[in-house]
């Protein structure tokens, strides 16, 4: 007797989040700690836009809803995706005609929607910030359309989540797009507000469409090197400055002809501005972070089991690469046992995240060999430091693309990475990348990126002699050129070099 064989769901996730100012749809590649989006769309709807002053969704806001909605639906099904969520957050959940529209959304979703709690979505944009944010430590502020959530964060333990009607079109709607009157609601809104009182010296993490568009803005006028908007901080004082100074462009019009910043969210810059001042001033935090992990990524983790929770973000996406576009993805395993035996008998000094970020290196060091090899060392490092993943600061994504841009390109002084990346790290992460580098260069040379060849090699040191032995089934490996560049590397930390077989 044959049995049907039962189809496999397909293992991709989307998330339907209807918010106040915006409808978006993700899909995601699949429910994992490091998350890769398929598809990414929102339309921009404005469903909070007078529920301040009505206590109703606008008509037209809802039908511009519902059309996205039915071509969501339509994309998912073109997809396969396999699971879907949806979410609605505050214009839905403070409107007396919420109930209705939810209940439309749902027949066309095909899916149960959550209405959201204040609490509820404050708890889901910290999970966000703890999904992207490598151990983070400060407030998490989610500013959407219609309120601002703020919790705090230390590691993975939340604080309690309070909910402000704060939101960029709640404040336009409530304060009659008078700014002295926003400036009054804010003001008296932020008095007190227990969060707030805990974030002194501490990083305030920005979530929010509108706040990413501040961030962006920010980015062009300082000519900063990359674009990447996760993870890009602003020291707290320089930030308050520009919040200032965005107001008043705002008021003059001058942020009219940004294309940076879309037409839908440049009115609102203005009350995105005005909170973020009064929270610096009130708060008082040291740094300013922007994630965009938010409420959907808090979401996806919460449902994680917790041994996966438990996982370092980053190096999942590393390992991700790694499976995906490196020889072998074994090899790059037997590279951090290799580097860590280098590191141990050569007394390098690390700590914790220096370590974290040498091994997520290894797992980066062979992404590139597909391109060009006049092109590997800097298509490599754009790859990485404008890859999109969380978990690591713009300071560690440069050092990570400096140290296999040092992999491929080499050490000469004739072929420098770009100066705009270097600039991102101190010396001494540039040296430190220059070092992993050069033993990139030493371990692939031997081993031409397949496994089985590393461990069969081994570190000794006497005094300032470094020497690399070989096990006597290797032997037909050892080279001139692996002695070269094992030599350039022994000298990067002040010793001679030499190669011994067993």
């Amino acid at each position: 007797m044959v049995t049907a064989k039962r189809p496999r769901r397909d293992p991709s996730v989307a998330v339907i989040d209807i918010g106040s100012n915006s409808v978006r749809l993700v899909v995601y590649q699949a429910m994992a700690r490091s998350l890769v989006t398929l598809f990414n769309e929102k339309s921009s709807c404005g469903l909070g836009r007078e529920v301040q002053s009505t206590g109703l969704l606008a008509d037209d806001a809802v039908e511009k809803a519902l059309s996205a909605l039915k071509r969501f639906r339509a994309l998912i099904r073109v997809m396969k995706v396999g699971e879907v969520h949806a979410i609605a957050t505050a214009a839905c959940r403070d409107a007396s005609n919420g109930p209705d529209f939810i209940a439309r959304a749902e027949r066309i979703c095909g899916a149960p929607i959550q209405v959201l709690s204040g609490e509820r979505e404050a708890r889901l944009s910290a999970l966000g910030v703890v999904a992207g944010v490598h151990q983070p430590d400060g407030v998490v502020g989610d500013l959407g359309g219609g309120s601002l959530e703020l919790i705090d964060v230390r590691g993975g333990r939340l604080g309690k989540g309070v909910t402000l009607p704060l939101g960029t079109l709640a404040l336009q709607d409530a304060s009659q797009k008078s700014l002295k009157r926003a400036q009054r609601i804010v003001s008296e809104a932020l008095l007190n507000v227990e969060p707030l009182m805990a974030v002194r010296g501490r990083t305030f993490y920005a979530v929010g469409g509108t706040w990413r568009a501040l961030a962006r803005l920010h980015i062009i006028q300082s000519e900063y090197p990359l674009k990447v908007m996760h993870g890009y901080s602003i020291p707290a004082n320089e930030a308050l400055g520009f919040v200032r100074r965005v107001r008043r462009y705002a008021a003059a019009n001058v942020l009219a002809d940004v294309e940076a910043i879309a037409d839908a969210r440049r009115p609102l810059l203005t009350y995105a501005a005005l909170v973020m001042e009064h929270i610096i001033r009130i708060a008082q935090p040291k740094t300013i972070v922007f994630s965009t992990f938010g409420v959907r990524e808090g979401l996806l983790y919460e449902l994680l089991p917790a041994e996966e929770r438990a996982k370092d973000g980053l190096a999942c996406a590393a390992q991700n690469l790694n499976l995906l576009l490196s020889r072998s993805a074994l090899h790059a395993e037997e590279l951090i046992d290799w580097t860590d035996r280098f590191m141990r008998v050569t007394k390098q000094h690390e700590d914790a995240e220096d370590r974290r970020l040498r091994h997520v290196a290894c797992l980066l060091s062979d992404i590139g060999w597909r391109g060009h090899p006049d092109y590997r060392g800097q298509q490599t490092l754009n790859l990485i430091v404008n890859g999109n993943f969380g978990g690591v600061s713009h300071q560690g994504r440069a050092f990570l693309a400096l140290a296999v841009f040092y992999r491929y390109a080499g050490l000469s002084a004739e072929n420098p990475p770009p100066e705009q990346v270097r600039s991102m790290v101190t010396p001494a992460m540039d040296e430190r990348a220059r070092l992993l580098g050069a033993a990139f260069r030493v371990a692939h040379l031997i081993s031409a990126a397949r496994p089985g060849v590393l461990p069969a090699t081994h570190f000794s040191s006497d005094g300032s002699k470094l020497t690399l032995l070989f096990d006597h089934k290797l032997v037909d490996l050892v080279a001139d050129r692996v002695g070269s560049r094992f030599k350039q590397l022994a000298r990067l930390v002040g010793r001679s070099g030499a190669i011994v077989l067993r």
